[in-house]
């Protein structure tokens, strides 16, 4: 699909996020006269009028009628497609696309690899981005990471290589627009989004559309994840990292199968499971036809992502950690893992959208942290689930009605003794906080931190 198509057609844009307002940049740039609404809230309807553009008619409310009236509509990404005004509009006729599907459909030059993943897939996509540029390659670090792909619809001159980041929201983009990516990284698959998706099995089908409907040429998969292990994929080469035949790790050492590259344990990526993905991007460009091994040493000077097992500081013999990424029980469970042996007050809790947390609770019973604080809109859901765990297992376990209050019974459970107040909520911020990186800065802020300094993330763009 490209964007010249969209000329004569009744064209919607429905959300005026930054991909809604690059969607919109980018159809103006190609298509100046056409006639356009945007769906969106009042807030967003503000900024809207103020550009003035008389081909384009704002609206507060995306009713199924109104959906209906257009031949496609521009959705961003956040708004689900399962819907039930977006469902109806389309058995009306009316199709959704994304910006990643109409960025796909242009002819932009440079080869793309995308990177998918329920978890570690922004730290994946920037450490491919850092290793390929200190190989000499001009590579765009892009997506879901912070930088819509329509706001790069014309780099001049393009780069050598495209790191994508797909969110699971994005996935499908990419199979409709026709285009085949050249590499399709797939980390893991964990329940996540069930809100948007609708069910567990959906979310799993959404996610995996980029390597059953994008057919990537050379698809480079977990051979220890259950879900892609089991994957055919007859339109496409399947490279294996995890496995001994390929990039692995035995310990914290990284090999090539049965050459021993190099030792991982003080490499910039928190967590085994980093170190992991590490080996999936080595893959990645081994997959390109680039010898991989003499860029591996360069994963020393990656700057680590923001919100991410992220250190911020210590105060009074306490070290505060944001993980404020973490969205799922199975991100929390791998950032305590990081942490074992330490003496951890852990924050958990966050929007509710409908993710089991009995099998967390469950693990408790073996790699509990000193105490768990529960909080945010499922905080007694899973404070319910834990209790009768905690009193088996013997850590302490309260219940705070926002951040501040979570954090201060944090540090009176470490009792003035020094250890780790871990935020890792395993679930959204929606409510109280726009996104994730708010509830970080808020996180930074209420421990004394400057939240400026901990909010960047490091080579975004082209270079």
């Amino acid at each position: 699909m490209r964007i010249s198509q969209l000329e004569g057609q009744r064209v919607a844009l429905w959300g005026w996020g930054r991909e809604g307002r690059a969607a919109y940049r980018a159809i103006r740039s190609r298509l100046p006269e056409l006639a356009l609404t945007l769906f969106c809230s009042p807030e967003e309807a503000v900024e809207g009028r103020g550009l003035h553009d008389p081909r384009l008619a704002i609206e507060t409310a995306a009713s199924a009628e109104r959906l209906s009236a257009f031949d496609w509509v521009i959705k961003s990404p956040g708004i689900s497609p399962y819907r039930a005004e977006a469902l109806a509009a389309a058995e009306q006729g009316t199709r959704f696309i994304g910006g990643t599907a109409l960025w796909f459909g242009e002819d932009i030059g440079g080869r793309t690899i995308c990177v998918t993943g329920t978890k570690g897939k922004s730290t994946t996509t920037s450490l491919l981005a850092h290793l390929l540029r200190a190989g000499g390659h001009r590579t765009a670090l892009v997506g879901n990471i912070g930088v819509p792909l329509l706001e790069v619809l014309e780099p001049s001159p393009p780069p050598e290589f495209w790191a994508i980041e797909l969110s699971s929201y994005q996935t499908g983009d990419v199979g409709m627009s026709g285009a085949r990516p050249d590499v399709a990284i797939a980390l893991n698959i964990y329940p996540e989004h069930l809100d948007w998706h609708g069910s567990q099995a959906r979310y799993v089908e959404d996610k995996l559309r980029l390597l059953t409907q994008g057919k990537p040429r050379i698809a480079v998969l977990n051979a220890n994840d259950a879900v892609l292990s089991a994957l055919q994929l007859p339109d496409s080469q399947i490279h294996w990292f995890g496995d001994e035949a390929g990039w692995h790790l035995r310990g914290d050492v990284l090999w090539r199968g049965d050459r021993d590259i190099m030792d991982t344990a003080s490499l910039p990526l928190p967590g085994r499971h980093n170190r992991g993905n590490l080996c999936a991007v080595l893959t990645a460009i081994e997959a390109l036809g680039i010898d991989a091994a003499p860029l591996a040493p360069h994963a020393a000077s990656f700057k680590p992502l923001p919100n991410r097992l992220q250190p911020i500081g210590a105060r009074d013999g306490i070290a505060y950690v944001n993980d404020s990424i973490s969205t799922t029980p199975h991100a929390t469970l791998a950032a305590l893992e990081c942490y074992a042996g330490r003496r951890i007050a852990l924050l958990v809790g966050g929007h509710d959208r409908g993710v089991e947390w009995r099998g967390f609770a469950e693990a408790m019973r073996q790699q509990a942290p000193l105490a768990i604080v529960t909080m945010g809109e499922n905080g007694p859901r899973i404070h319910e689930l834990l209790a009768p765990v905690a009193a088996q297992a013997g850590f302490h376990l309260s219940a705070a009605n926002d951040l501040a209050e979570a954090m201060a019974q944090a540090r009176a459970a470490l009792g003035g003794e020094g250890g780790v107040v871990l935020m890792s909520p395993g679930a959204p911020s929606f409510g109280p906080y726009r996104d994730y990186v708010a509830r970080g800065r808020h996180f930074a802020e209420l421990a004394g931190f400057d939240p400026d300094s901990i909010s960047a993330i490091a080579g975004l763009g082209i270079s």
